[in-house]
């Protein structure tokens, strides 16, 4: 079972979001088969994983393991293993003098957050999408007990400012530990998650939206013909090493996980046999959950074995064997870039890699790879698409030559 602890309660004030971060604990995770899946278009992308296979999405207890992690394991020929890293987790609150539903956050996970720079761009810029948990903290507020639309709302409207604050890529939901009727709330209604997602999804619309299948809110996915379905873009079940695909009306299998696993405690074996049932089906997510800070790579390649075909390797400074390289001067020649793998990158990610502002002039890039260069830096300015090496910028229309500074590479 998932655990929560409690601790004191200390309150920082934030006053430019309206929320004060609270020291909790976050709550650890392990639940509930359901089944049943649709056939509905897909929904809003990820680009980590550069593989035929179902996306790895991966829960990381900041409490206690860090979540730069998610980005030090790749598969052996170079893509990212993980398409999305998720913060586990912050905390809905109740205030008892307002009667309203606060956002909250522990001291680890603060300390993520308003380390974006060092904790969540790295992992964006290697195509790794970084979401953000929201659960109940035992005080009778969840998402299931919004009520009224206006509240739900509202407290949307925290979930959106936290995502362009920090710079995240969605918000993910779980509907547990809210102990809902504390402090008087009132009990899950069947409006309270069609609303609250609706909310969401208006305030981010290109942004992603996920649903652990777990607690009252899978009992409440639509209302007044408004489908949970048609406003989020993934869900997957909440059981440990067990196997069977939520049942969310307007998600496609493409967009269901139907297998989820505990790095930690379920068997490699297990493991294993849930990605190949995965894989089998047709289903399009894989989720782990419970990533340590120590190398589980051998663990872990029982599992991508099953899902690509190719094992799992450890190490934030593993080359990747394919990649793109950029060149200083025109037919591959002068100072060359580090390999670089999938993912998109400005100028200060690309000088990491040993690129230099204005300063390519030809690039080699693995075949079925698409590289996007931008004139400036955060992908803006003239931009070149290119599908296959190329040895002389100025031949490009406009010339390219010694004028990129950003580039995405999918």
């Amino acid at each position: 079972m998932k655990t929560s602890i409690n601790l004191s309660f200390n309150r920082i004030a934030v006053a430019s979001l309206g929320f004060v971060l609270l020291f909790t604990a976050a709550c650890k995770k392990d639940l509930s088969p359901a089944a049943k899946t649709n056939n509905a278009p897909s929904k809003l992308g990820t680009n980590a994983i550069g593989v035929s296979g179902p996306k790895g999405v991966c829960y990381v207890e900041v409490n206690n393991n860090d979540i730069l992690n998610v980005g030090n394991y790749k598969l052996s020929t170079g893509e990212q293993l993980f398409d999305i890293g998720i913060i586990f987790a912050a905390n809905i609150n109740y205030n008892t003098s307002t009667q309203k539903a606060e956002l909250f956050f522990n001291p680890q996970v603060t300390a993520v957050l308003n380390n974006a720079a060092t904790k969540i761009q790295p992992l964006q810029a290697k195509g790794i999408k970084v979401m953000l948990s929201i659960l109940g903290n035992h005080q009778g507020a969840g998402i299931s007990n919004f009520p009224s639309q206006q509240a739900a709302q509202d407290f949307a409207q925290l979930l959106a400012n936290a995502v362009t604050t920090y710079g995240l890529d969605g918000i993910d939901f779980d509907d547990e530990y809210a102990d809902y009727g504390t402090n008087n709330t009132g009990q899950p209604n069947s409006s309270s998650f069609v609303y609250l997602v609706t909310a969401l999804r208006q305030l981010l619309p290109t942004k992603l939206i996920s649903f652990y299948f777990i607690g009252p809110a899978a009992s409440n996915l639509s209302y007044n013909g408004v489908t949970v379905g048609s406003k989020i873009d993934y869900s997957w079940q909440a059981y440990y090493g067990s196997y069977g695909a939520p049942n969310v009306p307007g998600l496609a299998k493409s967009n269901l996980g139907p297998a989820a696993i505990d790095i930690q405690s379920t068997s490699s074996s297990t493991a294993a046999s849930l990605a190949t049932q995965t894989v089998n089906n047709g289903y399009g997510i894989y989720l782990y959950y419970n990533l340590p800070n120590t190398d589980v790579h051998t663990y872990l390649s029982s599992v991508s074995n099953a899902l690509y075909g190719k094992a799992t390797v450890y190490g934030s400074s593993t080359t990747p064997t394919t990649g793109v390289t950029f060149y200083q001067d025109i037919n591959y020649a002068g100072t060359a870039t580090s390999t670089i793998a999938k993912g998109n990158y400005t100028l200060s990610q690309l000088q990491a890699l040993g690129f230099v502002n204005d300063w390519a002039s030809s690039v080699k890039i693995p075949s079925g790879w698409t590289v996007t260069m931008y004139g400036d830096d955060n992908f803006t300015g003239t931009s070149w698409t290119l599908t296959s090496n190329t040895t002389n910028f100025t031949t490009l229309s406009p010339n390219a030559n010694d004028v990129v500074s950003s580039v995405k590479i999918q």
